[in-house]
Formats: structure tokens, C-alpha cells, sequence
């Protein structure tokens, strides 16, 4: 009796360790459940248009902030009108609308923000390829040119952007809608130039005797592209698809 009782028990139990290991490498194996948004709606609300935004990160954080104040302000509204808090915050956030509906407006916003620092970095990058074009000259000849006529684009451009997206100009006019996509990609090109002028010089430095002067300038023309390049990459991550472009209003993009 004792014999089957004891294979009975160690049985039952080597069952049960069985099962319990099982349990232990299903639940090991079992894909964790998805974060929970955060219990506070004006803060969950923020995050997620925080999210879907894209541009400059400065720009993003006080967007970001004003509104989360103007959430603040219409929870405190709705507070003085007897509603608990919480629900106050829902409505404020229903009151603002979706995050799909808002972050396009918002993201507007940060587009011209971010066009406005790829012209910055344009303005300050751009005419070094002149110079790297008068020391390219003298060793590879007329094949230097379009380093100079990209250069004094990439300059023109990035004065324009900065006159119609800052000051006077942008108060009065509305920022065009196809200069954000214009100086994006001029401002891939000249980075592109950037490169091949560092390339170029690098190169040149070890077959002439102008090294002391050639390689300095090639080093700075890789700094620039590096600068530049990340700039405007921003840019076109920004760009609106081609889509929604067509269907907005003339002029809607404003600075």
C-alpha cells in the first residue's frame, strides 16, 4: 500500500513539475502585452503627438509645450465648471481634437522650422564649396565648375529662405509651397559636393605640393558635408508626401 501510494504521490507530482514547467517556458515564450498609454490624458496626448512629429528638436519641444499649457488651461476650465478632474482632461483633450488630425498642422509648422535651419547650415556650408572650387581649379580644370555653380545656388537659395521664413516677409507673405522641398534636395546636392570636393582635394594633397593648403580645406569640406548632409536629411524626412501636397490649399504653409 505504501509502494502505491508513493508512486502515486511521486507520479502526481512529477505530473504536476511537468506541468509546471511547461507553464514556465509557455509563459517564457509568451510575447509581453504592449505598454499601457500613460493614465494621465493630456500627458498620454502629448506623447503620442510628440511622436508623430518630426523637425527640429527645439522647435518640437516648445511646440510641444504650449499645447500641453493649452491642455492645462482648458482642464482648468472645464474643472471650475464642476467637472472631476480627470474628465476634465478628457474633454480638454477631445476638445483639441486627434493626434492624426492635429500633427499634420503641427508638423507644418516644424517643416518651415526645419527648411529654415538646412538654409542656416546652407548659408554658412555653401560658400566654402567656392573655395574649395578655387583650389579644386588648379588641379583638375573646367570639371570643377559645377562646384561653383552649386555652390552659388545652394547660397541664393538659402538667403531667400531665410528672408521669406524670418522677419518682415514671412509676417506679410506666405511661405512657398514648394521651398521646403527645393531647399531640401538643394541642400542634398550641395552636401553631395561637399563630398566630392573633399574627395577631390584629398586626393589632390598627395600629388602636388599645395598639401599644407589642400588637405586643411579638404578637412573642412568633409566637416561641412557632415553638417549639411544631416540637416537636409531631416528636411526631406519632413517633406509632406506628394499626395498630400497636391490636395492642400495654396499658400497654406505658413511660416
Amino acid at each position: 500500500m505504501s509502494d502505491g501510494n508513493d508512486k502515486s504521490d511521486s507520479s502526481g507530482k512529477s505530473r504536476g513539475n511537468d506541468k509546471s514547467d511547461r507553464c514556465d517556458m509557455g509563459g517564457s515564450n509568451r510575447q509581453q502585452p504592449p505598454p499601457h498609454p500613460h493614465p494621465d490624458p493630456l500627458v498620454a496626448y502629448t506623447e503620442a503627438l510628440g511622436a508623430a512629429l518630426l523637425g527640429p528638436a527645439r522647435a518640437k519641444t516648445r511646440m510641444l509645450a504650449e499645447i500641453r499649457d493649452g491642455l492645462l488651461d482648458a482642464t482648468d476650465a472645464y474643472v471650475q465648471e464642476g467637472l472631476p478632474r480627470t474628465e476634465a482632461a478628457h474633454c480638454a483633450v477631445r476638445d483639441f481634437g486627434p493626434v492624426a488630425v492635429l500633427a499634420p498642422e503641427c508638423q507644418r509648422e516644424l517643416t518651415v522650422a526645419q527648411t529654415r535651419h538646412t538654409a542656416c547650415a546652407a548659408a554658412l556650408c555653401a560658400p566654402f564649396l567656392l573655395v574649395c572650387w578655387a583650389l579644386a581649379r588648379t588641379a583638375v580644370g573646367p570639371s570643377a565648375t559645377p562646384l561653383a555653380l552649386l555652390a552659388t545656388v545652394s547660397t541664393l537659395l538659402a538667403a531667400f529662405t531665410l528672408a521669406t521664413t524670418g522677419g518682415v516677409l514671412a509676417r506679410r507673405f506666405p511661405v512657398p509651397r514648394a521651398l521646403p522641398r527645393m531647399v531640401a534636395w538643394t541642400g542634398t546636392g550641395a552636401s553631395v559636393g561637399m563630398a566630392v570636393a573633399a574627395l577631390t582635394l584629398a586626393c589632390t594633397a598627395f600629388m602636388t605640393a599645395q598639401w599644407p593648403l589642400l588637405a586643411p580645406a579638404g578637412a573642412l569640406a568633409a566637416v561641412s558635408h557632415a553638417v549639411l548632409s544631416t540637416s537636409a536629411r531631416v528636411s526631406r524626412r519632413c517633406l509632406p508626401p506628394a499626395a498630400a501636397l497636391s490636395e492642400r490649399e495654396p499658400g497654406s504653409l505658413t511660416g
